[in-house]
């Protein structure tokens, strides 16, 4: 038995909405209209829908879910690989925000020090930032 749009939303916990734009992106496929009645989605539906969800809390793009469905009957190497090259772009990813952690705080310590109410050190770095 299958699902109607409303509560193959409801059992993968997104919005209708959801599920139509997954559906005009090719990520899932759309139930031919019945006669009399609405759709009906299968199980096979909620499960691919579950595996989006899944893949999107793990940080993968849209395009890059899109590359893992298609991979995912093909061989596992290349599905490493492009898990391996996620993987590269998050720890670039996390290196940046440390850089950034680091100015912050610095700029912080600037301003704890700064006896000068009238000038504050971050506005002036940003100001004169090239």
């Amino acid at each position: 038995m299958g699902l109607t749009i409303g509560r193959l939303a409801s059992k993968a916990e997104i919005n209708v909405e959801t599920i139509r734009y997954y559906e005009r992106r090719g990520l899932i496929k759309q139930p031919t209209k019945p006669k009399v009645g609405y759709r009906q989605y299968d199980s096979e539906i909620l499960q691919r829908l579950l595996f989006i969800k899944r893949a999107k809390s793990l940080g993968f793009s849209l395009d890059e879910i899109e590359s893992l469905l298609t991979l995912s009957e093909g061989r596992c190497a290349d599905v490493q690989s492009l898990a391996e090259q996620k993987l590269n772009r998050v720890k670039a990813k996390v290196q940046d925000l440390k850089r950034l952690e680091n100015v912050l705080q610095d700029l912080i310590r600037q301003c704890n020090s700064n006896v000068d109410q009238a000038h504050c050190p971050i506005i002036e770095t940003l100001l004169n930032e090239e």
